[in-house]
């Protein structure tokens, strides 16, 4: 059957599928889930485990390393990176990017830990968080004026409730919340006094709160429980607590030894605040397949009534909201389609008159609604990648109708009837059409295999592609000619229609060529040398910024940092926030901000990556009135943070786009001898210092940082009765507490600790002269008595890769300057280094550049499978080998005007222009197709010589070929503003 008689004969049922494509491709629209980003695999679970006051060698020994042996084991693991620090040992575990099943490896993951706990200090219980990937693109933070924490806490567990209850909610995570604590704290010379130890009172505490059943009594007809009491029941129970004394005879309450008080974790692990206020932050996170633009209304509608429901001074303030992202990218999406098809139309109008015009634009609005009802068919959403994908096949869809219709009007110009004109045509052009559609598609294929978050973060370019072209060529087959038939009206050529000067001309530079081939084709060659050779002052940037008004800020003060250093550091930044840069009505700028204090913050966007818990670190939020004015506030507060801040290391950047990368230099440095490690890694940070344009030039171990080495003296201490657990007891108790026992109130369970005043905990001179309990006997001893007192540095964290050692030399850059260029600089002079470091030191490149070069190279490899599908396809529609072959060589021509356009434009190379480059290549195969089948036709059917037949083809296909090239063009423009 031909498709095409038939749709020109059945054209009612051809106008009735057109209308229900029109019908159905606006549902599609309206219900396609919506997302920021086409989203891709996080293949990361975390690994955690707590060595309380371990320090980071300790922690690096006893529990890092034995973890790292066992997961190593791991057949697909890509690379392990741990960090050990005092009291907490953290293992990112990376799996490859080959594998999309993730599940089977945690469970792997899981079983290798839990083997290997046996081996493990007592009380360190490793944690497996295969959730590390979860993004949470709904951020709200809770604060409250007068409002206490607990108070606070209500509130947001409520608001948690009710916010599960969404049907598009998965996961709501509250961050800063501090936890309470019961705080029993004693003088440690007043214990000694009483002869009391801290573990006599966990002891005396422990058996006095008690919620064991006291069994049941049977009677002859019911069955009665005993209930002893005991438990604590208030505040108030705990500080009327008996407490006996060694003689055995005295009593006295602990609140006349100790004081007894309820407050906050101190010093709190981790804060969070909102444009400079103490608040807690609700995270949110879509289910799967939801519809974020759904999931903002019915958040939005709940954080109105929260405003009736809870008392004045409870705010609820937007961090990041991105269903109003994604609303505002799906409306700038649905403008740049339309001023798109603004272009196009005008430039068909002008260029085919008003009937062809309109005939040949109106298969852009019913391809893509077409493409639309189909992506819904296969679950493919609107995101960034799927919307530029839609404008870029925007350019390249009109291509089939513009070649469908110029054949139309030749045919009919030469005298044929509309229908045989149409049918003829359609005849003619399948194949080549057809062919030229999946040659641009498989162009776009290797994007779609990439093994790498970048292929799959830009894979739905290949499927959307695909899918709006072979839409755009079946109406081209159906459509098109059912309207040229019955509409185009064109007039009996009287005269030859290439006589004008554009085509004399065009002809004399043709037959030139032709005439002159080694040297036209010598002039091409050279052209493509000179581009190729002025390629190399292209920057290069993997990923542009993203266009959000959002800016990120990390910050690390100097290692060893408490969290109230940390914290009074972001007061300062804050205040000046605050103070001289919101924004008013007379001007732009931030409008408001979170911060978060000792931790990462929620990961709101995929190409965030959240830090591990550190009280040296400090990550703010921070939104603006438009992107315009984001690149100023984050050059503002660098600047701020450098000047008032020495030690403290702090980066500004616009939200990114792409997978994630973090610092834009990174030199990886791995050894397993500290001290030569070390030198080297001195050695490295003065040259990269010395490459101008770096800036904030540190590495990720930092400074080493103070511990008292507390060397038990073994003779001295048996004499004394005294253990060595005897000293580490006594000295975790003083200075850092321990739990005795738990508070119930309600469903809620605070635990209660023992611990020393803040006089005796924080004061240095007194650690000597505290007072060390013998746990078998009772006795203390001052600590100077048994243990001398020596003070060492260490490293305030130790971070390994692989299981080795490895420093990573970090440095921003100042605008302009690009990190291939440094990379490039830096590259043969650690290639120098490394002949003389040999095997004990090695290095890599990390940061943009290795992401660049992964994203590339996972395409790359694809490259021959598109290359063989086309190679095929253009061998199956020629039947020849030499036709093909001169196709793809005329591909590397195209980077003549690649390179020269990138330069005139001052823009930049990277991975989204190596995706306009294979569309580009794919329009030059479309192009090429057409023209040497219509060469073709001029040997076979009319009989040309072939220079003749060259010449005839070009004239003939010049003017589709330069229309599509124009709507191309065009429809590109308004995504270039934009």
């Amino acid at each position: 059957m031909n498709i095409t008689r038939y749709a020109i004969e059945k054209n009612r049922i051809t106008t009735a599928a057109l209308v229900i494509i029109v019908i159905a491709g606006f549902g599609a629209y309206f219900q396609l889930p919506r997302a920021e980003d086409p989203g891709f695999i996080i293949r990361t679970a975390q690994v955690t485990a707590a060595f309380p006051g371990a320090s980071p060698a300790r922690v690096e020994e006893l529990v890092t390393d034995k973890l790292e042996e066992a997961i190593w084991e791991m057949p697909e693991i890509d690379f392990l990176s741990s960090e050990s620090k005092t009291g907490l040992s953290v293992i990112m575990v990376n799996v490859q990017d080959r594998y999309r099943d993730l599940q089977p490896i945690w469970d792997d993951l899981r079983r290798k830990v839990q083997r290997v706990q046996r081996e493990l200090p007592e009380g360190v219980h490793p944690v497996v968080n295969d959730e590390f990937g979860d993004v949470f693109g709904t951020v709200i933070a809770l604060t409250g004026e007068g409002f206490s924490y607990a108070e606070l806490k209500d509130i947001a567990d409520e608001a948690q409730d009710d916010l599960l209850l969404l049907g598009e909610v998965a996961k709501v995570k509250l961050i800063g919340v501090q936890d309470e604590r019961i705080f029993i704290e004693f003088n440690n010379a007043r214990l000694a006094d009483l002869g009391l130890s801290a573990l006599h009172l966990q002891d005396l505490l422990s058996s006095r709160n008690i919620i064991t059943p006291g069994g049941e009594v049977y009677t002859s007809d019911e069955a009665i429980v005993l209930e002893p009491t005991g438990n604590f029941n208030s505040v108030a129970d705990i500080r009327r607590a008996v407490i006996t004394l060694p003689n055995g005879r005295d009593l006295v309450y602990l609140q006349d030894i100790a004081d007894v008080r309820r407050g906050y974790i101190d010093p709190p692990r981790s804060m969070a605040r909102a444009s400079g206020a103490p608040a807690i932050i609700l995270a949110i996170s879509m289910r799967d397949g939801g519809n974020i633009l759904q999931l903002g209304r019915t958040v939005r509608e709940l954080l109105t009534e929260f405003e009736g429901r809870y008392p004045y001074g409870a705010n609820f303030e937007v961090i990041a909201f991105q269903a109003d992202v994604v609303n505002t990218k799906v409306n700038s999406f649905v403008g740049n389609v339309l001023q798109a098809i603004g272009i196009v139309i005008l430039v068909m109008l002008v260029t085919l008159g008003v009937r062809t015009g309109l005939i040949v634009s109106s298969l852009i609005p019913m391809a893509m609604l077409m493409a639309l009802l189909i992506m819904s068919f296969f679950g493919i959403g609107l995101d960034q990648m799927s919307l530029a994908a839609l404008i870029i096949a925007l350019g390249m869809l009109v291509d089939n109708a513009i070649v469908m219709s110029e054949s139309i009007m030749v045919q009919i110009g030469q005298g044929k009837d509309r229908v045989r004109a149409a049918v003829d045509s359609a005849a003619e052009l399948r194949v080549p059409l057809l062919i030229s559609s999946l040659t641009t598609a498989a162009a776009f294929l290797p994007i779609y295999l990439a093994k790498s978050n970048t292929g799959e973060y830009t894979a739905p370019l290949f499927k959307v592609v695909t899918i709006t072209l072979l839409s755009s060529w079946l109406l081209s087959l159906t459509m098109i000619p059912m309207l040229a038939a019955a509409a185009m009206r064109v007039k009996p050529e009287t005269e030859n229609r290439y006589g004008g000067t554009f085509y004399r001309r065009y002809r004399r530079g043709l037959m030139w060529a032709l005439t002159h081939r080694p040297l036209a084709l010598a002039a091409a060659v050279l052209l493509f040398l000179v581009a190729m050779r002025s390629a190399a002052f292209l920057p290069s940037i993997f990923f542009p910024a993203g266009e959000r008004a959002t800016a990120t800020g990390t910050i690390f003060t100097a290692p060893g940092s408490p969290i109230s250093h940390t914290a009074t550091v972001l007061d300062s930044l804050e205040e000046f926030i605050r103070d001289s840069m919101m924004a008013t009505e007379e001007r732009e700028g931030v409008t408001g901000w979170a911060t978060f204090v000792g931790q990462g913050g929620p990961r709101f966007l995929l190409s965030y990556a959240p830090e591990t818990p550190n009280p040296e670190h400090a990550y703010l939020i921070i939104n603006a009135t438009s992107r315009g004015v984001i690149d100023s506030v984050t050059a503002t507060l660098r600047r701020f943070t450098f000047d008032h801040f020495p030690g403290t290391t702090a980066r500004f950047d616009p939200v990114p786009l792409g997978p994630p990368v973090g610092w834009p230099i990174q030199i990886r440095l791995q050894g397993r001898d500290p001290d030569q490690l070390f030198a080297t890694v001195e050695t490295v940070k003065e040259k990269v210092r010395g490459i101008p344009g770096t800036r904030e030039v540190t590495d990720d171990w930092g400074h080493r940082t103070k511990k008292i080495l507390v060397r038990v003296n073994e003779a001295r201490a048996r004499r004394a009765g005294i253990s060595s657990q005897d000293v580490a007891v006594s000295l975790q108790t003083v200075m850092s507490g321990f739990t005795t026992t738990e508070y119930r109130e309600g469903t809620k369970i605070i635990p209660v600790t023992l611990r020393s005043v803040a006089a005796d905990r924080e004061d240095l001179g007194k650690i000597e002269s505290m007072n060390v309990y013998a746990q078998a006997t009772g006795d203390a001893v001052p600590l100077k008595q048994v243990a001398d007192l020596e003070i060492e540095w260490q490293p305030s964290r130790i971070l390994r890769r692989d299981r080795l050692w490895t420093v990573t030399v970090r440095a921003d850059l100042v605008p302009g300057l690009t990190a291939a260029e440094v990379i490039a600089e830096l590259r043969p002079w650690l290639d120098e280094r490394q002949a003389t470091w040999g095997r004990t030191i090695r290095y890599g490149i990390g940061g943009t550049v290795e992401q660049a070069a992964k994203g590339n190279a996972s395409i790359a490899e694809q490259l021959p499978i598109a290359a063989l599908i086309i190679v095929f396809l253009l061998i199956g529609q020629f039947n020849s080998f030499r036709k093909p072959a001169i196709i793809l060589l005329t591909i590397p021509f195209a980077m003549i005007g690649v390179v020269f356009g990138l330069i005139i434009a001052r823009s930049f190379f990277g991975f989204v222009t190596l995706l306009g480059i294979i569309a580009l290549a794919g329009i030059v195969i479309n192009n090429a197709i057409v023209l040497l089948d219509r060469i073709q036709i001029e040997l076979d059917i009319h009989g040309r010589s072939p220079q003749d037949a060259i010449i005839e083809a070009a004239q003939r296909r010049l003017r589709p070929i330069l229309l599509t090239t124009l709507t191309t063009i065009g429809g590109l423009i308004p995504l270039w503003i934009g």
